[in-house]
């Protein structure tokens, strides 16, 4: 038998697989992690990206039509008691007779006068109460369907579940960088060019960054 012969797999006739390095293995682990959380984060990217670009331009027209209306009404007894307001009652009531939505905040209560808005994403109603007669007054304006994205873009007034998938958004789409810059540096005949290109990419990016600031 050589000595340079190499060993059997047992009832095969074949050589025995050798261990993956752990180069190797890290290589597979970095392609699996980028393929999977790239195709999680397929839609995610999309829809940033083209809110993104109607933030950028607030002046395109389509999709950003206003509804602007005024309700009154007259709150049920017992809204309010030496002073204070039973905020809950006012916002639940609000709701059920004008079709108020969004989140009841920014309450506020001064003199004779109380107030209470409602927000959501492209969507206000304040709603002014005179607190001797419980007579009230709502302005509500809702914002066309481009404004309702943006304003998911940003988070604004979108609620705690919705600022969490922004969050785990981006740590998604940041383990998709890095799992990507990680492959790169397996690729030895594109690993230098694709570093380079990187970099001027960088380079730009923080230059123009630095004169958006002066």
């Amino acid at each position: 038998m050589s000595l340079s012969a190499k060993p059997e797999a047992a009832g095969t006739g074949r050589p025995a697989a050798r261990p993956r390095t752990l180069k190797a293995r890290s290589h597979v682990w970095l392609r699996w992690l980028h393929t999977y959380t790239s195709m999680i984060s397929l839609l995610v990217v999309l829809f940033f990206a083209l809110t993104g670009i109607t933030l950028n331009h607030p002046d395109w027209a389509f999709g950003t039509t206003e509804v602007r209306r005024e309700v009154t009404g007259t709150l049920p007894a017992g809204w309010i008691t030496n002073g204070k307001v039973d905020w809950l009652t006012v916002a639940e009531d609000l709701r059920a007779e004008q079709g108020l939505k969004g989140r009841a905040g920014e309450t506020r209560v001064d003199g004779g006068e109380a107030s209470i808005s409602f927000l959501g994403p492209g969507y206000s109603a304040d709603t002014f109460i005179d607190t001797a007669t419980g007579n009230y007054t709502t302005t509500v304006l809702a914002q066309g369907g481009v404004a309702v994205l943006n304003d998911l873009h940003r988070g604004r007034d979108a609620g705690g579940a919705w600022k969490w998938l922004i969050d785990l958004s981006g740590a998604v789409l940041t383990l998709v960088a890095v799992t990507g810059i990680g492959i790169l540096l397996y690729l030895k005949k594109t690993r230098r060019q694709a570093l380079i290109v990187m970099g001027m990419a960088g380079v730009a990016v923080l230059a123009l960054g630095w004169r958006a600031l002066g």
